[in-house]
C-alpha cells in the first residue's frame, strides 16, 4: 500500500499550524504518521507541536528540510523517510511561499511514485486578505487551484453578507474544493482524513458507530464559542423514507455556510450515510435502516429554512 500524502499549504500566518495541531490533537491512531514542516530557516518538524501531541508516534527529523523550491531534496528525503519507517501517512505542512503545485509534481516522479500516492491538497486563507488576493501572484492562485480542501479561516472577522460573497468568490476559483469557513481552523479529523477521491465505499467494509454528538466539535476559541461566534448546529430526524430525488436537489440549494451536514439518510428502498463538508458529499453504504439522523454544521445559517427543505423531502402516505 503507498504512502498517502498530505500537503497543507497557505500563505504566511493563515494558520496552518494550527490546523496540523488541531488535526494530530483530535486524530485517533497517529502510529504512522510523520509531519513535516517547511519554513525558511527551519528543520524536522515543530517539536513544540509535538509535545502537545500525547497519543502521536510521530517522528521528529534532525535534519531532513522538505525545501519545496529544490525538487532533489524533497525526493531524497521522502525515500528515506519510506526507506526507514515505512509511514502509511506523510502531512507535508509548505512553506507560505510554496507552490503546491511543485511538491505534486514531484510525487509524479519515477523514484517515488510507486511509494507515495497525493491524498489531498488542504489550503487555509485567511478571510482578511482575501481582497487583496491579486497582489499575492501566481502562488496564490495555485493554492486556489490545488485545492481539494479550502478552509476560509478567521471568519469572525466578517459579516455574514461579506462571507456570503467571499464564499461564492472562493467557489469561482476554487471549484474542486470542498470550502469550509473556520475558525482557528477548527476541523473534524473525518474532512481531513478522508479519502476524497475514492467511490462510495463497498458494503463489507468497517463501519464505525456513528454518534451524532461527536460531530459536535464546538469548544471554545479563544475568548469566545463558536456558537458566539455565529456557528449554528442542528439536527433533523425522522422514521419517514425520503424521496431520492428530492433529497439530491436539496443538496443542491445548500448554501456555502452551511458546510457540513453528517448522518444515515432513510431512502425508499436503502439507507446510506452521508458525509458532506464544504459543498461535496461522499456516501457510505448504511445498515441501519432505522431513521434518517443528520447533523448540520453552519456560520450564521437560517435553521428553519433548511428544516422546511427536508420535511419536503419525506415521502408521505
Amino acid at each position: 500500500m503507498k504512502t498517502q500524502i498530505f500537503i497543507v499549504t497557505g500563505f504566511l500566518g493563515t494558520g496552518k499550524t494550527t490546523l496540523v495541531k488541531r488535526i494530530l490533537q483530535f486524530s485517533d491512531d497517529l502510529s504512522k504518521t510523520i509531519v513535516l514542516v517547511n519554513e525558511f530557516g527551519k528543520t524536522g518538524i515543530d517539536s513544540a507541536l509535538i509535545k502537545s501531541t500525547a497519543t502521536a508516534d510521530i517522528v521528529e527529523l534532525s535534519s531532513g528540510c522538505i525545501c519545496c523550491s529544490l525538487k532533489t531534496d524533497m525526493i531524497q528525503t521522502l525515500q528515506i523517510l519510506q526507506h526507514d519507517y515505512a509511514p502509511e501517512r506523510i502531512v507535508i505542512e509548505a512553506t507560505g511561499v510554496a507552490d503546491p503545485l511543485g511538491i505534486i509534481e514531484a510525487l509524479d516522479d519515477r523514484m517515488l511514485s510507486a511509494y507515495f500516492s497525493l491524498n489531498k491538497t488542504i489550503t487555509v486563507v485567511d478571510s482578511e486578505f482575501w481582497e487583496a488576493r491579486e497582489a499575492f501572484g501566481s502562488v496564490f492562485t495555485s493554492q486556489l487551484n490545488q485545492a481539494d480542501i479550502l478552509l476560509l479561516n478567521k471568519i469572525d472577522i466578517l459579516d455574514p453578507p461579506q462571507l456570503s460573497v467571499i464564499l461564492e468568490e472562493i467557489a469561482v476559483q476554487a471549484p474542486k474544493a470542498r470550502i469550509i469557513p473556520t475558525l482557528y481552523c477548527n476541523i473534524d479529523p473525518d474532512i481531513f482524513w478522508a479519502d476524497t477521491k475514492k467511490a462510495d465505499r463497498k458494503k463489507n467494509a468497517s463501519l464505525k458507530p456513528y454518534d451524532p454528538q461527536k460531530d459536535m466539535y464546538f469548544f471554545v476559541t479563544g475568548t469566545m464559542t463558536a456558537k458566539e461566534a455565529g456557528f449554528v448546529s442542528f439536527s433533523f430526524q425522522t422514521t419517514a423514507k425520503l424521496n431520492e430525488a428530492l433529497f439530491f436537489r436539496f443538496l443542491d440549494t445548500v448554501p456555502l455556510n452551511l458546510f457540513r451536514i453528517k448522518g444515515p439518510v432513510r431512502f425508499a428502498h436503502k439507507t446510506m450515510m452521508l458525509n458532506f463538508a464544504g459543498g461535496k458529499w461522499q456516501w457510505q453504504e448504511w445498515p441501519d435502516e432505522a431513521s434518517t439522523h443528520l447533523v448540520f454544521i453552519g456560520w450564521t445559517v437560517v435553521k428553519d429554512d433548511i428544516l422546511e427543505k427536508l420535511n419536503v423531502c419525506m415521502i408521505t402516505t
